[in-house]
């Protein structure tokens, strides 16, 4: 709390911040819309949206933070790993004029948060005494200035944490969540950032829950919200959640949503490892990430296969590396998030909140930031999810050129080739091998006749000519379709493994029983789609050479 610690003051120079909210222009971003499942710019191009959330919705209702670091630092911070931002707000900040009038000073007094308001006058003071509806367009501004689109996401209605069944904010009538008034508060956000063209993108309302909610009202009110928002701005794509703390969508399927207008509609859903209680802990992970599949496919995978975007807007795990639920979810999440490539964004950005739930200060462990907001939490996660913040296929991206790479969720790498003659190993998915999936079961590297085989237990994969044999024929085994498996003459099943120092073997299938305390994620891989160039097999001299000396160690 308070002041920036020393630590950060090394790192960061003091920044102080003149932003000019209603004059600033956005002249690099796009009006971004939809074209069958892709959003797209107006190229038509694939705009892949790899967000990170920054809460703006609890009782301070100011994007936390502030007191630990100029606003313009976190911004450039966000530029780095990610493109844009899903900015929650709370729907009393745009409805209750008293409320939003006030100052941040004040709000900030009122809760009683003296050393917040000692940081945000050493870090921010040229937000600290702005309203909170001016502070809140100085964060979008802040972001703008630096590149990152914004997703505004009505997360509650009554500022505070989210949520619970019965906190008056799950459902339209509940106490909080008057229909009439959310419709009135979507039109001035959408009025309100009208040109701000760093806004991408509007989320009607998170997480949908309690006793009250339904499938006719869920029609009747989203519909409402949409056509309003899409009315007062035509610009900004219109994000829908499901119900079941926006689990469900599967409704989806009898009935598709009627309105008047097309090319701006995306829906989105959440999922934790939390959503499934303990179960990543207490089953086996093969079992649990064939049913978790199942059931996100089910729920709103498939909205996909019907021509619409889908935005997995929350989804994360505990920053520390400690947690088995976490750990074991993630690995089933990433290979799902690289076959389907859809936009996303992660929670969270925050490393601690000025005051959550009562408590001052709470450390959050799912915030990629510390403490102090000054540092990473933990640099391998990230370079791990950026593997999947590139688009994998859309248009723009050579479609035409279809072909497969097989990725390791573990890792977030990809299986790559230094030459025929070194074993495949792990590497950047920029730098994979692309490759061809036959019909006959048979892994090809792309432009040649050489085929991914199976040697022996413990030993490198290895590349062969002969691809007819059995241990060239690889399949997806086991619940989670992630075992990538070959037969030895002799009958043995091996599956693609890889060591700690990324060399790809193979060894025993592992965890293919109902052993709980079994982790199969080393030997998870995923064969995926893919149309953005990738390394090409072409035959230099070199490589002949290569070649030859490969066909010599393997005939003579």
């Amino acid at each position: 709390m308070g002041q920036s610690p020393p630590c950060c003051n090394m790192i960061f120079l003091s920044i102080l911040v003149t932003i000019l909210v209603l004059m600033t222009q956005y002249s690099h971003a796009e009006v971004l819309s939809t074209n069958s499942r892709w959003i797209v710019n107006g190229e038509g191009n694939r705009v892949k949206l790899s967000c990170v959330n920054w809460v703006s919705h609890l009782e301070v209702m100011l994007a936390e933070g502030l007191s630990k670091q100029p606003v313009d630092t976190i911004s450039k911070s966000i530029k780095e790993g990610f493109n844009c931002v899903r900015l929650t707000w709370p729907l009393f900040l745009f409805t209750n004029d008293s409320l939003a009038s006030l100052t941040v000073r004040q709000n900030f007094n009122n809760l009683g948060l003296v050393e917040s308001i000692s940081g945000l006058q050493a870090n921010n003071p040229n937000i600290l005494d702005l309203s909170l509806l001016n502070a809140y367009q100085a964060v979008v501004a802040s972001l703008g200035n630096n590149n990152v689109m914004v997703i505004l996401d009505n997360h509650i209605s009554k500022p505070g944490w989210c949520c619970s069944n019965f906190d008056g904010n799950g459902f339209f009538g509940d106490q909080y969540f008057n229909p009439d008034l959310w419709v009135q508060g979507l039109t001035k956000v959408a009025t309100t950032f009208k040109n701000v063209t760093n806004v991408v993108g509007m989320s009607l309302r998170n997480e949908l829950r309690g006793p009250r909610q339904n499938v006719i009202d869920w029609y009747r009110y989203m519909q409402k919200g949409a056509e309003a928002v899409h009315a007062a701005n035509p610009d900004v794509l219109v994000i829908l959640s499901g119900l079941y703390y926006d689990k469900d969508l599967s409704f989806l399927r009898q009935r598709p949503i009627n309105l008047t207008f097309s090319g701006k509609l995306v829906f989105e859903i959440h999922r934790y490892s939390f959503t499934d209680s303990k179960a990543w802990e207490t089953g086996n992970p093969n079992q649990v990430c064939g049913q978790i599949l199942n059931d996100i496919m089910s729920r709103g995978g498939f909205l996909l296969g019907q021509g619409y975007p889908l935005f997995v807007s929350e989804f994360g795990v505990d920053q520390r590396g400690t947690n088995v639920n976490d750990n074991r979810y993630f690995n089933c999440f990433m290979g799902l998030a690289a076959e389907l490539d859809f936009d996303w964004a992660l929670w969270t950005l925050v490393g601690s909140y000025y005051l959550r739930e009562g408590v001052v200060g709470l450390n959050e462990y799912y915030g990629i930031l510390d403490y102090n907001w000054c540092e990473t939490r933990n640099s391998s996660f990230l370079q791990r999810i950026s593997s999947v913040q590139s688009p994998f296929q859309g248009p723009g991206y050579n479609e035409t050129r279809s072909h497969k790479v097989i990725f390791h969720p573990m890792t977030g790498l990809c299986v790559r080739r230094i030459s025929l003659l070194q074993p495949l190993e792990l590497g950047p998915c920029s730098e994979a091998d692309a490759w061809d999936y036959t019909p006959t079961k048979t892994m090809t590297l792309t432009g040649t006749y050489f085929c991914l085989q199976a040697d022996k237990p413990g030993q490198p994969a290895k590349f062969g000519i002969i691809c007819t044999s059995s241990n060239s024929k690889w399949q997806a085994i086991s619940d989670s379709k992630m075992h990538l498996s070959s037969k030895l003459q002799d009958g043995t099943n091996l599956c693609l493994d890889v060591d700690s120092k990324n060399v790809i073997y193979t060894n025993t299938c592992k965890c293919l029983s109902r052993d709980k305390s079994c982790d199969p994620a080393s030997q998870w891989f995923k064969i995926i789609d893919s149309t953005r160039q990738q390394k090409t097999t072409t035959t230099s001299f070199l490589q002949s050479k290569q070649i030859v000396q490969f066909l010599e160690n393997t005939f003579l």
